[in-house]
C-alpha cells in the first residue's frame, strides 16, 4: 500500500436501544388522552358557558326591570295654561356644570285666595309625566293654594336617569330644597300631595319630614313591587337581591308624625271593603281623615271639598 494513500476506517453502526434493528425500531407507541379528562373538561366548559349566560340574564334584567313599574314619557301635550291657570315654568337641582336635573311648573295661588299661604307639592304617579297632572293640580289650585309640581328624572322635560326609589326620593327632596331655599317658603306651610306610587313616595318623604304641614295620599299603592317580582322573568334571577326598591307603604304609614288626608276609590275596592279602612291606613297615628271616591259622582267636587275641608283643618303651625 502506497504510503500517500489515507487509510478508511469503517465503524460498525450502533443497534437501536434494546438490541433491536431496521427502520420501524424507533417507532414510538401513541399516548391516548383520558375520557374520563375529556368528559371533566366538556362538564368545567359546559358550566362556565352556563354560568355567564346566567350573569348576562341578571344584568339584563337588572338593567331593565325598571320598566315594569316605570313608565314615563317625555313629550308633555297638557299644560297649565289648557286649565286657564296662569303657571311660571321652573328648573332646579342644578348639576356642577349648571344644568337643570329637575323642570316643572309653579302655580301661584290666586290673589286673595284663603289658602295662599300654603303651597302643595304634587307628586305624580308612575306613568306619564306632568302633562297629565293637570285636571289633579287644577283642582288643587281651586282649593287656593300654591302648586309646585315637576318630572322625577327621565319624565317630561327633566334630566334623564334610570327610576328607583332612590331617586325619586331624592328628586322630592330636591324640590322640598327649592321651595324652602330658592323661594324662601316656610316648611311648615308646605303640603306633600301623590297620587298612585307618587302617594307612597308622599308617605315616605313626610315621614322623614315631620316639620311639614301634612300630605295628602290619593290611591297609594299596597304592594306596587309585585310588577316586577311576580313577572315571569324574575323566577330566573335572585330578582329580590338585584332590586333595590320596595316602596312599603305600612312602614311610612306607620311613620307618619304629620296630619294625613287619604282618598281612596271605591271602584278599585271589593264591595264588602268599601266602607272598611286600608291596612296601611290604620297604621296612620297623627291626625287623618280618610275619603272615599264614588266614580259614579262628581269627583271634581267630592275631592274639591275635601280638600278644602282638610285645609281648613290644619292647625296652625
Amino acid at each position: 500500500m502506497s504510503p500517500n494513500k489515507t487509510r478508511l476506517q469503517v465503524v460498525p453502526r450502533r443497534p437501536p436501544a434494546g438490541g433491536q434493528r431496521g427502520s420501524g425500531a424507533n417507532h414510538s407507541k401513541p399516548q391516548l388522552v383520558s375520557g374520563r379528562w375529556l368528559l371533566a373538561a366538556v362538564c368545567i366548559v359546559v358550566a362556565a358557558a352556563t354560568a355567564c349566560g346566567w350573569l348576562a340574564l341578571c344584568l339584563l334584567f337588572w338593567q331593565g326591570s325598571w320598566q315594569l313599574l316605570y313608565h314615563p314619557l317625555a313629550a308633555i301635550q297638557k299644560t297649565p295654561a289648557s286649565a286657564g291657570l296662569a303657571f311660571d315654568p321652573v328648573a332646579f337641582a342644578v348639576t356642577d356644570t349648571g344644568a337643570p336635573r329637575l323642570k316643572g311648573w309653579w302655580i301661584p295661588a290666586a290673589q286673595g285666595a284663603g289658602e295662599r299661604r300654603r303651597t302643595v307639592v304634587y307628586l305624580h304617579g308612575q306613568d306619564g309625566n306632568i302633562g297629565d297632572a293637570v285636571d289633579a293640580v287644577a283642582r288643587l289650585h281651586a282649593a287656593g293654594v300654591n302648586v309646585l309640581v315637576f318630572d322625577y328624572r327621565c319624565y317630561g322635560e327633566s334630566q334623564f336617569a334610570r327610576p328607583s326609589e332612590r331617586n325619586w326620593r331624592q328628586d322630592a327632596e330636591w324640590a322640598l330644597d327649592y321651595l324652602t331655599g330658592t323661594r324662601q317658603i316656610d316648611a311648615r306651610t308646605i303640603v306633600l300631595d301623590g297620587t298612585s306610587l307618587g302617594a307612597n313616595l308622599a308617605l315616605e318623604v313626610a315621614a322623614e319630614h315631620p316639620e311639614l304641614a301634612g300630605v295628602i295620599v290619593d290611591s297609594p299603592m299596597a304592594d306596587p313591587m309585585v310588577a316586577i317580582f311576580n313577572d315571569a322573568r324574575a323566577r330566573m334571577v335572585p330578582a329580590r337581591l338585584l332590586i333595590r326598591d320596595r316602596y312599603d307603604l305600612d312602614a311610612a304609614a306607620g311613620a307618619i308624625r304629620v296630619p294625613v288626608l287619604w282618598f281612596e276609590s271605591t271602584a278599585a275596592t271589593k264591595p264588602a271593603d268599601a266602607t272598611q279602612e286600608p291596612q296601611a291606613y290604620k297604621k296612620v297615628a297623627s291626625h287623618k281623615m280618610l275619603v272615599w271616591v264614588s266614580p259614579s259622582a262628581n269627583t271634581y267636587k267630592q275631592t274639591e271639598d275635601a280638600l278644602t275641608r282638610w285645609l281648613d283643618e290644619l292647625p296652625a303651625r
